[in-house]
């Protein structure tokens, strides 16, 4: 390895942290304006409802969900149908973190509530899949989200449709 590849490879790492960064404050904002829906059932309703809301879609997923096929394939028709409505796609590579965000900052996610059937217990939310849309009171125009939306657009001129993101540990 040269020292200019060393380099590039340490820039690419910054670089990556910053986009990390920028995707926990969205997310945070995010929560404190109710402007998160999380679930891939709950995204697909949400899509299909209102896809000029959604500014933002995130697919995480765990080694053990590569091998579920009906997950596998609710991700490429959200992902297909977020490309034809030219919604940023980000794929999370450690869903623990994007849980510890989205459930342990406010005590759980704002937009979705899962309770299981028949015992009133709640289960886990799904978080496969999370959408971050526009608060309807006003268009947000957010540093951390033009940042990631910037980043998005890059990864898609090098051919890399669904970047890979991973959330820093804290």
């Amino acid at each position: 390895m040269t020292l200019e590849e060393f380099a590039a490879g340490e820039q690419k790492t910054e670089g990556m942290d910053k986009v990390g960064d920028a995707l926990e404050e969205v997310l945070s904002k995010a929560l404190s304006q109710r402007s998160i829906t999380v679930g891939v059932y709950e995204a697909a309703k949400l899509l299909n409802v209102d896809p000029d809301n959604v500014v933002l879609c995130l697919l995480a997923a765990d080694e053990d969900d590569d091998r579920d096929v009906a997950l596998q394939i609710h991700f490429t028709l959200i992902q297909a149908f977020c490309c034809e409505n030219d919604i940023d796609i980000l794929r999370v590579s450690n869903p623990g973190r994007l849980a510890e965000l989205l459930l342990l900052g406010t005590g759980g996610p704002a937009s979705a509530t899962a309770t299981a059937s028949g015992g009133g217990a709640e289960q886990p939310p799904d978080l496969h899949c999370v959408l971050v849309t526009n608060p309807h009171s006003s268009q947000w125009k957010d540093p951390a989200l033009s940042q990631l939306i910037c980043f998005c657009r890059e990864s898609r001129y090098m051919d890399q449709w669904v970047p890979v993101i991973n959330l820093p540990e804290r």
